[in-house]
């Protein structure tokens, strides 16, 4: 089966995302995500402003939907408590224009991407498709990664000059090889993301897209291409997600079956004889899980803790602002960071918590109930399930640069349903032939 872009929308993104590896290689990525998301953002304004006015292949294929406007809303809302923020604690006019560039590069694209994707003609098979291209060029680059600490090449290759343009660290514009577990001092991969772990999230989302991929040969590369960014960042979080958000989608029609909800009856029934057993054994593995990597299990641990005290503590409606240096105790990590939940209510208090929980928590919704009844809904659902996790260990909106494939099928999502919907007639009334 042969995908080629229709029109100027689908052949910005393909070329863009089919792209990524040499992108990365110049220290680009982080550049080119906001400015696509812009861009597109920009166009699917103006086609919604002109209708009919503009070319046939870049007209807005339907309104915008609700949960985009809710998007909108919600991200609206975490610039102005970042403002308060800022306002609150004297940071002063230069760093609210920082925060505030910050904001239009992270928090905003989680609702341009969406935006794009429900009102622009992007087909998912042009993501698919794609996302599977990168998958090949992952695999292609793979033995020169996989070889490098054992010739003696270096980590890190070269820092792009482009870090100019500003990010959260020159991480973002450099270009790694390979980088060394300080823990254990084995090497770990990060591909082209700028650390090992949410390379392995980028491997999960990899396999989702993959497994609905129709030509076996591609479907192929991205699922190994997904799989090798899982097992060679040594990710924890990436098995986990791997398990968890390609099989939960596909299992969560069974619900609407008489016969899975008497197997769970039965199973429940049950429970009393092996539940405490299971309960043990659940309770040795997430120990296991955690002592992986204490010493990150703590670090993260006590990260979240100073966080929580400090929102509650010092700034509970609006947060600090914007990140704090940490202590010797944390390893200098910045406290906010390293969680989206906890970082929120420290940089942005229960406002921007709660600015990003509702629009995220009705999409999970919306995506769920579709997911019951419709295919469609299976790859949504596994990438909110891939984001959700990743909010746990990552700060979401920093990342968004690569998470913009996802955050525009999650909007085709959106579009194809209301394509989809039809409406039945009231009782009685003649259906027009």
């Amino acid at each position: 089966m042969t995908v080629t872009p229709a029109n100027p929308a689908e052949k910005i993104v393909w070329t863009t995302l089919i792209w990524t590896w040499p992108l990365y290689a110049i220290g680009a990525l982080y550049v080119v995500g906001p400015i696509l998301a812009w861009v597109l953002a920009g166009l699917a304004a103006l086609s919604l402003y002109l209708g009919p006015a503009i070319r046939q292949d870049l007209r807005a294929t339907g309104p915008v939907p609700g949960l985009i406007w809710l998007w909108f809303a919600g991200m609206a809302v975490m610039l102005i408590a970042l403002w308060a923020g800022h306002l609150d604690w004297g940071l002063g006019a230069k760093k609210t224009i920082k925060s505030s560039i910050g904001w239009a590069k992270g928090w905003a694209l989680l609702a341009l991407f969406p935006l794009i994707g429900a009102v622009l003609p992007i087909r998912r098979d042009v993501l698919i498709r794609a996302q599977c291209i990168v998958g090949l060029w992952t695999l292609i680059i793979a033995p020169l990664l996989l070889v490098a600490p054992y010739v003696g090449l270096p980590e890190r290759i070269f820092t792009s000059p482009l870090k100019a343009v500003g990010g959260p660290g020159p991480e973002y514009f450099s270009v790694y090889l390979f980088t060394f577990d300080p823990a254990s001092w084995t090497p770990r991969w990060q591909f082209f993301a700028p650390w090992s772990p949410f390379a392995a999230l980028l491997g999960v989302i990899m396999v989702l897209f993959a497994l609905e991929e129709k030509h076996r040969g591609w479907m192929a590369a991205g699922l190994a291409a997904g799989v090798l960014m899982i097992l060679a960042s040594k990710s924890r979080m990436g098995l986990v997600g791997l398990v968890a958000c390609t099989l939960g989608p596909r299992m969560l029609p069974l619900i609407a079956r008489t016969w899975a909800w008497m197997a769970v009856s039965a199973i429940a029934s049950s429970a009393a004889i092996w539940g405490t057993t299971a309960l043990d054994l659940g309770k040795a593995g997430i120990q296991g899980f955690k002592s992986a990597r204490a010493d990150s299990t703590r670090v993260r641990e006590t990260l979240q803790r100073i966080a929580y005290d400090r929102w509650q503590s010092d700034a509970f409606w609006f947060g600090h602002g914007t990140v704090k240096p940490g202590a010797h105790i944390v390893e200098y990590m910045p406290i906010g960071s390293h969680h989206t939940w906890y970082g929120l209510l420290f940089v942005k208090g229960l406002v921007g918590f709660l600015a990003f929980l509702i629009p995220f928590v009705a999409h999970l919704i919306v995506v769920l109930i579709d997911a019951v009844h419709h295919p469609r809904g299976r790859l949504p659902l596994g990438l909110l399930m891939t984001m959700l996790l990743l909010s746990f260990g990552e700060n979401i909106e920093i990342e968004a640069y690569l998470l913009w494939p996802a955050l525009m099928m999650l909007g085709c999502h959106l579009r194809e349903m209301a394509r989809d919907t039809v409406i039945a007639p009231p009782s009685g009334d003649a259906v027009p032939a």
